[in-house]
């Protein structure tokens, strides 16, 4: 079953799964609020789903799926890459996280893997969970700080750190001041440079 707002891409999906063999997309649908009404009867094996979706949005669904049809496994398919997502997908119960620039046969693979009882990732989701692994436990900062500080590293701006994580960006402003008064900083290069000295960030 695949919930993705997108039409396009909701059709896309279903004709490249719907074409492997093996494999059949028993429905589709725009929301999890409208596929919650009908998705006992469908009573899907996989469920292919979107995090950014209009009224529930496929963090919030995991659980309420998992409660409607427990025997499925949940395979996230998504723009985002922040590490906030990740963990908050697989923590509530998703079998898997890929994002949407994934190559159409490895999101076919992926769903043979995930019925299989595999927890497939796309390689820079992979990446990003074992660098969590990797920071110093010790860290001054807070999971949303590091993330942020991480996110700045990465070259992205302000404005492009609160969208990804969904905040706004006056909650980036001011988490970026709590960074630099406790590493003791004046400016981000200098917050950058410490952090990774200290393997704060990767």
């Amino acid at each position: 079953m695949i919930i993705e707002d997108d039409q396009i891409i909701r059709e896309g999906y279903t004709l490249l799964i719907g074409h492997a063999e093996g494999y059949s997309v028993v429905n589709s649908y725009a929301s999890f609020d409208e596929a919650a009404k009908n998705i006992a009867n469908d009573a899907p094996g996989v469920i292919l789903l979107d995090i950014e979706l209009p009224g529930t949005n496929g963090i919030e669904a995991i659980p309420k799926l998992k409660k409607l049809v427990p025997h499925a496994h949940i395979l996230i398919l998504t723009v985002y890459e922040s590490e906030k997502l990740i963990f908050e997908a697989l923590t509530n119960g998703a079998s898997g996280y890929l994002t949407k620039n994934t190559a159409p046969s490895k999101i076919v693979e992926s769903v043979k893997e995930v019925n299989e009882g595999g927890g497939p990732m796309s390689v820079n989701i992979a990446r990003m969970v074992i660098r969590s692994f990797q920071r110093n436990q010790e860290s001054p900062l807070s999971k949303r700080e590091t993330e942020i500080l991480e996110q700045i590293a990465n070259g992205k701006s302000r404005g492009q750190v609160a969208k990804e994580l969904f905040i706004d960006l006056e909650t980036v402003r001011t988490h970026i001041k709590k960074i630099y008064m406790k590493l003791d900083v004046n400016s981000r290069a200098d917050a950058i440079r410490l952090a990774k000295q200290n393997k704060l960030i990767k």
